[in-house]
């Protein structure tokens, strides 16, 4: 007959009095480095003891029971216990819950101790995330939760941000498929859609690390440090709807902006509002931008100012100061260095005495009605104002130029030179016109209809590209000296054997520095700017400017290379290859005259041999694809990477097409039609040459080659490499 099993016996449980219990000798925890019975006792004393004593009854030397119990198991909470009963909160003779051991167990005392510390399991930090949520949820709010957990409220924000990213990226690190400092940096952007997304483009990507999560989260947003920030103030654009993204766990400068278009409006209200109060000074006109472009005052007479006076008590204060400070320089001259304090206070002296010497500068009147004004941001979001600049067509004329008729320039360029006697009477100003880009304030430009026709690039668009060309080419000019002689040579050929309406000189071969209207912000920063302003700096180091008798000595003494140089330097800055706007009615260019400039762009990029890849132009999403239709961005893919890669991307939303459209044109060469060379064109209409489309090697529309295709970085994530040969197959 099978013999039953026998059953556990448990222990049985026992209030004993207080003072009827000792801790043991047998407790192995004998540490007590980082172990807070206070925090315990507290914790106690407000919701009760929630685990009871694991007690054995102390025998005399018979081995009689002697009424008293000793703790091998539970010795921490005894010891709070005791806080609580010499702070006497707590009775002696209070009971205390105890599992008490049998007497004749044959488990050893050390043993219950040991096992008792050694079989618990520390919670899993979400379960604590989601423990604190839940006690939010129910009304307590995160001091109460600091407070009885005996945390720092910033804890519970940063224990609660945890419990709040996306519920599929929780299971993930729940399952170890993710590490606590990755989703701690998935907790800068509440949005669990762009969670998950970042997630999947990383998972299984080398680079996955939570820096690189963070920018990927906020790629789009702007930081609070951006000077556009600083200049409306964080708190001004979360009064108007906007949300900042913030990183609970380390240093983020202020988060990030997440509305860089809200930011944008912001602005340009607030600096709108500026310029109005500016223009109450009485200037003819005001140009606002939050970036003024490279070289925005070339051309324009600056005019010049006389500081205005100090006040009465503005000069007694400054003489105070003044006062001061050089005693303490007197006071302080023997030493090596001054003591801190008074070092600091030398730097105090200093701007408030600077503070009171930068005086506004005061102009004269008839001067300012035909002037205007720069209103922009400097580098650390404070508005800057740049006041007193005159456009030569608003400049006095003292007597009205003829008519010339048949004579002007029958490419609609005589406007440059012949203009109408205009002399502003002194004391009269219009109303100041306030532009941004060109534009008047407040206008707006339309929404691009993408309808997935190859449409003309925007005019403005073109104008910024052939910008970008202007400057390559004069850097490339001022170089050449050989070129610039040819084109000089040239210009002076046509204003001889053609007919001319310029007058009043004996030569009327010159350079007009061209002032590119329209832009990039990044063209100032370009490579290409930086040559030619260094360059620029060199020479106008060396030259004795300001009398021509001993200019003219400096220039015949140069020898024939340095005058070439010279030469180039200076007639690079007339390079005008701007595709402009046509006007028909003969200010400005006119459409023969445009044809005329850009076939002449040509033929000078040819002799230099240009190269807009060489000289550092690639196109990314601001520059070219955001401000393209999706059919021009495809376009684009599709001649540098083939019709493959491009149809991967031809789903997606215009903003991550352009995205990843920048990605795989990085360094492929690809140009814009108006930036490449006619010379330089593909020879049999299929294979596209370096720098003008496509990577040499590469030929379009051939998929039957076998190479892979450049994949879209969120299809790499996920798709094996096998996978990627056979779409290259398909």
């Amino acid at each position: 007959m099978a013999q039953a099993a026998q059953k556990i016996t448990l222990s049985s449980s026992r209030d004993i009095p207080f003072d009827k219990l000792v801790l043991s000798q047998s407790n192995v925890r004998r540490i007590k480095a980082g172990v807070s019975v206070e925090e315990l006792a507290e914790d106690i004393a407000r919701r009760g003891l929630l685990q009871g004593l694991s007690v054995r009854p102390v025998l005399d030397a018979d081995g009689v029971e002697t009424g008293k119990f000793e703790i091998p198991a539970g010795g921490r909470r005894f010891q709070a216990l005791s806080l609580l009963v010499k702070q006497k909160r707590l009775a002696k003779t209070a009971p205390v819950p105890c599992v008490l051991r049998d007497v004749t167990s044959d488990i050893l005392a050390e043993d219950d101790s040991l096992a008792e510390n050694m079989q618990r399991v520390a919670l899993h930090p979400l379960d604590q995330f989601r423990a604190f949520a839940a006690l939010r949820e129910k009304g307590q709010g995160e001091e109460a939760i600091a407070a009885a957990f005996f945390v720092t409220p910033q804890i519970v924000k940063q224990r609660l941000k945890l419990a709040s990213v996306a519920p599929a990226l929780l299971e993930v690190y729940a399952e170890d498929g993710m590490t606590l400092e990755q989703l701690m940096a998935f907790t800068v952007n509440p949005d669990h859609e762009r969670q998950a997304q970042i997630w999947d483009a990383v998972k299984n990507s080398w680079n996955k690390e939570p820096y690189s999560i963070r920018r990927m989260l906020t790629e789009t947003s702007v930081r609070a440090s951006d000077r556009r920030a600083v200049f409306v103030g964080v708190d001004v654009y979360e009064a108007a709807g906007g949300v900042v993204l913030r990183d609970l766990f380390q240093g983020d400068d202020g988060g990030w902006l997440d509305d860089p278009a809200l930011l944008d409006r912001l602005v340009a209200d607030k600096l709108r509002v500026e310029a109005q109060a500016i223009a109450a000074e009485g200037w003819k006109w005001i140009e606002v931008s939050t970036d003024l472009p490279y070289g925005y005052s070339h051309g324009l007479r600056r005019l010049v100012g006389d500081p205005s006076p100090l006040s009465a008590d503005e000069a007694a204060e400054h003489a105070k100061l003044l006062a001061e400070y050089r005693t303490l320089e007197e006071e302080y001259s023997g030493q090596d260095e001054y003591p801190e304090e008074i070092d600091t206070r030398l730097g105090e002296l200093e701007g408030a005495m600077e503070a009171l010497e930068q005086r506004p500068l005061i102009f004269d009147v008839t001067e300012v009605v035909r002037a205007g004004v720069f209103v922009t941001l400097d580098r650390d979001g404070n508005l800057a104002a740049h006041r007193g600049y005159v456009r030569p067509e608003d400049e006095p004329r003292e007597e009205t130029v003829a008519n010339f008729g048949d004579d002007l320039d029958a490419e609609g360029q005589g406007a440059d030179g012949i203009v109408s006697a205009y002399q502003l009477p002194a004391g009269t100003s219009a109303a100041t016109v306030i532009t941004s880009g060109g534009e008047p304030f407040s206008a707006g430009l339309p929404d691009d209809e993408d309808d997935g026709a190859l449409k003309p690039l925007p005019e403005r668009l073109v104008m910024e590209l052939t910008a970008h060309r202007t400057l390559a080419l004069r850097e490339a000019i001022g170089r050449s000296p050989d070129v610039a002689l040819t084109l000089l040579l040239m210009k002076l050929v046509n204003d001889t054997f053609r007919s001319s309406g310029a007058t009043g000189s004996c030569l009327e071969a010159s350079v007009r520095t061209v002032y590119m209207s329209a832009q990039a912000p990044d063209l100032k920063d370009s490579p290409v700017a930086k040559a030619v302003d260094d360059r620029h700096a060199a020479w106008e180091a060396d030259l004795p400017l300001g009398d021509d008798a001993v200019l003219w000595d400096y220039l015949s003494a140069l020898d024939q290379a340095s005058r070439l140089a010279l030469l180039a330097h200076c007639l690079s800055f007339g390079i005008n290859a701007l595709h402009e706007k046509v006007n028909p009615y003969g200010a400005g260019i006119s459409a023969s005259g445009l044809t005329r400039r850009m076939a002449q762009s040509e033929i000078v990029a040819q002799a230099v041999d240009l190269d807009m890849v060489a000289v550092g132009w690639e196109p990314t999403a601001d520059n070219y694809l955001k401000r393209v239709p999706k059919a021009r961005i495809l376009d684009a893919v599709r001649e540098a990477k083939g019709e493959g890669t491009a149809q991967l991307l031809d789903h997606l939303k215009k903003g991550e097409m352009a995205t990843e459209a920048e990605r795989l044109l990085k360094g492929s060469g690809w140009l814009p039609e108006v930036l490449r060379r006619s010379d330089l064109a593909a020879l049999d209409g299929d294979v596209a040459a370096e720098g003008q489309g496509a990577l040499s090697e590469e030929v379009l529309g051939d998929q039957d080659n076998g190479e892979e295709i450049d994949l879209p970085a969120f299809l790499m994530a996920d798709l094996p490499v096998e996978s990627t040969a056979m779409m290259a197959a398909e």
